[in-house]
Order: structure tokens, then sequence, then C-alpha cells
């Protein structure tokens, strides 16, 4: 994230924060690039970028923790928002069955309600991580920039499936608190209200909801250590998971892999398959429920039959 805010720091807050809170004089010897060799340090790692004529302007300067704290929310804001957006959106226009729009179950004006719920979590649940971010930034965390820094050479490889293993866990034995009954209620109820989700279900729940489940991944690196590139990819890579593992096609049926068709379980039947890459925790801890060849359609069918049976 340091290297992130470098760039954006440049190109976007320098001016930004000048024009907000300059400084409050330019005596004879004041120059908006003072010190400039201390700028830009993070991303100068990776590629040269001189600092912006405003790098000095602004009361606030670069490492003022306010500042910091700040950018880092109006990144992770609109970041989440954008991926949400764009990622829902092509998910539903390429993979998504349209005929689940007519199922009964389906809510009316449900997809308005999904992105109205998300839009409404991800400014809050942007100001809940913002302090990991933070602590990221000011050297708190086991987060390095080459590889040449890893604890030892494979760990340049194994950090991806280390990184899937903790944060799989870690999800499902918060996902499961959050389905005991008075958790429940409070924060993960609004999630299920979508038995027949669409992509834009991925980021529709309770914004406490959706940061519990994000924990793990923000605990691991200062935890173990991570590469810094590793760090954005898997970034990208869980945002748009969280999305495809709500767009109801059965891209995998694997017994190992917790995709759409293993969480279509959960939608439906709510107590299984409470895990977010694997399966092992859901079958270590008995919660595992195997999805049916016919797909999320078939499934649906079945469980509306039978609520009409017992009525």
């Amino acid at each position: 994230m340091d290297v992130i805010l470098d760039v954006i720091d440049t190109f976007v807050f320098d001016r930004l924060y000048a024009t907000i809170l300059p400084v409050s004089h330019t005596g004879p010897g004041y120059t908006a690039l003072e010190n400039q060799t201390t700028y830009n340090q993070h991303v100068g790692v990776y590629f040269p970028l001189e600092p912006s004529r405003w790098v000095g302007a602004s009361q606030w300067k670069r490492d003022h923790i306010t500042r910091q704290a700040l950018s880092l929310c109006l990144i992770t804001w609109i970041f989440g928002l954008a991926m949400y957006l764009l990622g829902s959106t092509i998910v539903y226009h390429t993979l998504f069955d349209k005929n689940l729009l007519r199922h009964p179950r389906y809510l009316r004006n449900q997809i308005r309600q999904e992105i109205k719920q998300g839009l409404t979590s991800i400014p809050v649940m942007a100001i809940l991580t913002t302090p990991f971010f933070l602590a990221e930034i000011r050297g708190w965390s086991k987060l390095y920039d080459s590889s040449t820094s890893a604890p030892f050479s494979a760990y340049t490889y194994l950090q991806y499936p280390l990184f899937i293993c903790f944060t799989d866990s870690g999800i499902y034995w918060i996902h499961r608190w959050l389905h005991l009954p008075r958790v429940y209620r409070w924060l993960h109820k609004p999630h299920h209200k979508w038995v027949v989700p669409t992509p834009f279900a991925s980021y529709a729940f309770h914004p406490l909801d959706g940061w519990s489940q994000s924990l793990p991944y923000h605990m691991f690196p200062f935890i173990f250590p991570l590469q810094k590139s590793a760090y954005l990819g898997l970034f990208i890579f869980v945002t748009v998971w969280t999305v495809l593992i709500h767009d109801a096609e059965y891209l995998s049926n694997s017994a190992i892999v917790n995709g759409a068709a293993c969480h279509t379980m959960h939608h439906l039947y709510f107590n299984y398959n409470y895990g977010q890459f694997t399966t092992f925790w859901d079958n270590m801890g008995g919660t595992y429920r195997k999805p049916k060849s016919d797909g999320f359609l078939g499934n649906l069918v079945d469980i509306t039959q039978g609520v009409q049976k017992r009525d």
C-alpha cells in the first residue's frame, strides 16, 4: 500500500492537500520540493517517479498520520467500489444465468437492493480497514519489496498457498461464528436475504459482517512475511473470487474447491459450506454438503417444491 500511496500522492493527493491545507507562509528559503529525495522512496524500488510540484506545499506532509489515514480510507473506498461495480457488472453480463431472475425466490428489484446494500457497506468497511493499511505503511507489518528479502528462496512460491490456507481457515471459523443465532440475527442475516444471489450480492451485507470476514486477509502480513506485489495480486484475487462464488455459474464441481456450486448450498441451506476457497474445513467440521449436479436452478426448484409440499 505504501507504493500505491506514493503514486497517488504524486498525481492526486499532493495537489489536493496543498489546496485544502496550504502552508501558512513561503519564506525566502521555502521551496515546495524541499527534501524531495525523501519522497517516492517506496515506489522508487520498482520504477523512478519524480515528486510532484506540490509535494511540500501542504501543512500536512506525506508522513502526517492523519493525512495518511484519510488518503488510505479514500483509496480503499474508491478501489473497493470500482472492483465491486465493475467486477459484478462484467460477471452479471457474461456468466450469470438470467433464468434465475424469473425464479419465485428471486426478490422484486433485488439487484437494486443488493447494490444499495453494497454501496452502503463499502465505505464503512473502508473506514474499519484503514488501521491495517496505516500500520502497514508505517512499517509495522512483515511486507517486503523484493524476492531477495524473502525468508528463504522457496518462500516466494510458498507464500501463495500459505495465504490461501491461513485465510481459508480463518474465514471458515468466523463464518461459522456469524451463524450463531444471536450473531446471525444481528450481522449475517442481511446477506442471506438473497436466497438467489446475483454477482451484486458479493458485497451486499452488513458492513461489520464483511469486515469480520476480511480480517484473516489483513492479519496475514502481520504474522507471516508477504511480498508487496503478491499482496496486491492476492487482494485483487480475493475481490474477484468473492464475486465469482455468487455468480451461480458452476464453472467447477470440484470436491476440493469451494466455488459457486458449494456456495450455492450455503445460501440455500444456510448451515453448510462455510469455507471460502476450499472444502477442507467444511469436511473437517462436518458442515460440507455436496452440490447437486443439476446446478443452482435445479437446487432451487427442489427447495421450492419441498416448501410447497410442506405448506
